[in-house]
């Protein structure tokens, strides 16, 4: 399986240990397909023109995930922050005006000329990309995660031209997911799933309903579980594997991930502790 990734870069921040991270959804969906043994991954996002920028390039070089069509702009990275409040992580709002908030990628034809050589695209509603998505599925099946934006015009607005759809549900019934994994398949999505943090995760295929339960690992850091998830189940179905298959795969990445600090490692000193 050859995934191609577009869209958000970020450094997450822990602010009480004063170390940032590589993140970001579409960097840790990139880099963990690639840790999962896909053949090829490529990553197409906008980087600022700081230090923290040439450090996630850095960190992409060495998890072996080229990004030769992203761009470069004059803004700083995006600077998500990250609280330890009573165990539990709190994220706070970084820095505004970053390259993440103030740019949006346009696909030209040299985008599209290697998009196609693709099996898989990743984005999310974090990369604004959605304007893109009826180009995109001409060239190769595409994957969105919707993170928790379930508002009825935006599935309308991106549904028809996906082929995987993940939602997070950690605040959702069995039954209110499988509600909206049927909408979401019937707007036009082949594979929708929603994760529900402890309770696993739910999935569907317009045929059959299916359940995979949580591995129970030593944690250290949930920060990129979800993504992990979501890289396990896309190099594991796009390679063959049934759907029981991919999501145990799925599982067994999301939990390894839970056992390092940071989406996927690479801890840096940050001096704006």
């Amino acid at each position: 399986m050859k995934l191609i990734a577009i869209g958000d870069n970020v450094t997450d921040c822990y602010v009480d240990e004063g170390v940032y991270f590589p993140g970001g959804n579409a960097v840790n969906v990139a880099v963990n397909c690639k840790k999962c043994g896909a053949e090829k991954v490529n990553y197409i996002g906008v980087f600022g023109d700081d230090d923290r920028a040439d450090y996630i390039r850095e960190c992409l070089a060495e998890e072996g995930v080229t990004c030769d069509r992203s761009r470069k702009v004059y803004a700083p990275t995006a600077q998500p922050r990250v609280f330890l409040r009573d165990g539990d992580r709190v994220f706070g709002r970084g820095p505004r005006d970053s390259c993440q908030h103030l740019f949006a990628i346009k696909i030209v034809e040299e985008d599209m000329e290697v998009i196609k050589c693709y099996d898989i695209c990743h984005t999310s509603c974090y990369s604004n990309l959605e304007y893109e998505l009826p180009q995109l599925q001409k060239l190769c099946q595409v994957s969105f995660d919707f993170s928790d934006r379930r508002e009825e015009t935006y599935l309308q607005r991106t549904c028809p031209y996906l082929t995987f759809a993940f939602f997070s549900g950690s605040d959702m019934t069995e039954e209110e997911c499988i509600s909206l994994m049927e909408h979401v398949h019937e707007l036009g999505t082949r594979v929708v799933g929603v994760t529900r943090g402890a309770d696993g995760a739910v999935f569907y295929d317009g045929e059959k309903i299916y359940r995979q339960g949580i591995k129970k690992v030593a944690a250290v850091d949930t920060m990129g579980a979800g993504d992990s998830f979501i890289a396990g189940f896309l190099t594991a179905y796009g390679d063959g594997k049934s759907m029981e298959e991919a999501l145990d795969y799925a599982a067994e990445r999301s939990a390894l991930t839970c056992t390092i600090r940071g989406g996927f490692g690479h801890p840096h000193p940050d001096e704006q502790k």
